[in-house]
């Protein structure tokens, strides 16, 4: 197991938190911790922007190449399973050459390949280019959370990691927007080209990230020891257990919720016969829910402690995924309003991944310990996906669907074999 203190494990009852206390995860930051936030939160909100543009235009493609829904559901498991291994590697790679460099290559690798997907002539090469913007958007995530981890405090590491989470929301709303626009522009045989097109753009935020983030003290000071660390060291005897369930965890909660991120705008169109600008206005509520989630998930971490979050949250998504699929269509705008409660605790159960990882490892195993569990979650929870879109050809989308409330069980399930490690200091 990981060096989790005794303290960590036991409930910390605190007094209420005043008002003026609740940006103090902000304030303790020295000022390279703040920079840090920022890149990560602009790398992980322009990795969701070219996340997104593919469930928005999955319709479209489908139009345009004639694909089955099983081709379709494929596209979006080849994403996440490449980025699987983008992820293991990025992790590795961040132990070895640092977080920030590894940042920016994979914010580098996921925007030249969006772009990629928008000149695509076939599904084949469509699939290609996807994979390879998978390895890049797999990798992102677990650098940019660990970088802003090492610099938070133990008391307040849940919220500042939830913060760059909440980017995620940021991200996939830039993308409906865009989405409404240029399909209102275009004819869909062009529209869904033009927004991977839209893509490109994450490049950028490379250029300030370069210039004005650095690693952490914590990391910078243990480098020597961190370089030598590997993927090998992770399935050792002292966290091969803390490796399996922490994978399992990831693997139910993304399992659930790329059901919901791939099949969604789908079902909306499909089964619920929405325009475009209707779905926009359904993704609208399930958006701002998200967004909330993220940040007042955070601070459920750092007051009930990571697992009862993750529990309770794990609950509620599955429960409100099974109704907002299976209401009848008579009650259309229950179903729009019910989208805020489903965003809100889908989300809200990814805020404190990236600082239960961090501190579940210790340095010389952070980067690859978080990369490999988050993103092997990501690999076994694209099958979710995938078997919604054959499974749907008998059950429709929306009764499909439901097979997602199965992941988020496996998740609570495998919170049994994992410490608490709320309050912990990073080993």
């Amino acid at each position: 197991m990981s060096d989790v203190t005794s303290e960590s494990r036991s409930p910390v009852h605190e007094p209420p938190e005043l008002p003026e206390r609740r940006m103090a995860w902000w304030r303790e930051l020295p000022a390279r911790g703040k920079r840090a936030v920022v890149g990560a939160f602009l790398g992980f909100g322009l990795d969701s922007y070219d996340f997104w543009v593919l469930p928005l235009s999955l319709t479209a493609i489908a139009a345009t190449f004639g694909l089955s829904g099983g081709q379709t559901g494929l596209l979006a498991t080849t994403t996440l399973v490449a980025s699987a291994i983008g992820g293991v590697a990025a992790g590795v790679l961040a132990d070895r050459i640092g977080r920030v460099r590894t940042l920016m290559i994979t914010v580098i690798a996921y925007a030249l390949f969006t772009a990629l997907c928008g000149l695509a002539p076939n599904y084949e090469t469509l699939l290609v280019f996807r994979a390879l913007q998978g390895v890049g958007f797999g990798g992102e995530w677990a650098t940019g959370a660990i970088l802003v981890a090492e610099y938070a405090t133990a008391r307040h590491r849940g919220r500042a990691v939830a913060v760059i989470q909440s980017s995620w929301a940021v991200g996939w709303g830039a993308a409906v927007l865009m989405y409404t626009l240029v399909f209102n522009l275009f004819d869909q045989d062009v529209a869904w080209r033009v927004l991977f097109l839209t893509g490109a753009l994450p490049a950028l935020a490379v250029i300030w990230i370069r210039r004005r983030v650095v690693d952490a003290p914590v990391y910078t000071e243990r480098r020597t020891q961190a370089a030598r660390g590997s993927l090998r060291a992770i399935f050792r005897t002292d966290l091969l257990r803390t490796t399996v369930f922490a994978a399992l965890l990831a693997t139910g909660c993304q399992g659930g919720y790329y059901t919901i991120a791939t099949w969604l705008p789908a079902f909306l169109k499909t089964e619920r016969g929405l325009s475009v600008v209707g779905t926009g206005g359904y993704l609208f509520f399930l958006i701002t829910g998200a967004f909330a989630g993220y940040l007042t998930g955070g601070y459920f971490t750092d007051r009930l402690g990571r697992k009862n979050t993750f529990r309770l949250f794990a609950v509620l998504s599955g429960a409100l995924l099974l109704l907002y699929t299976q209401l009848p269509a008579s009650t259309g705008s229950a179903v729009m309003y019910l989208g805020f409660p489903l965003g809100f605790c889908a989300s809200a159960i990814f805020s404190g991944f990236g600082s239960f990882l961090a501190e579940l490892y210790p340095s010389r195993a952070r980067g690859a310990g978080q990369g490999f569990t988050y993103n092997f979650g990501r690999a076994l929870g694209a099958f979710f996906p995938a078997a919604i879109g054959f499974l749907s050809g008998q059950l429709g989308i929306g009764g499909a669907m439901a097979f997602g409330a199965f992941a988020y069980a496996l998740a609570f399930v495998a919170l049994f074999w994992l410490p608490e490690t709320r309050n912990a200091e990073l080993a």
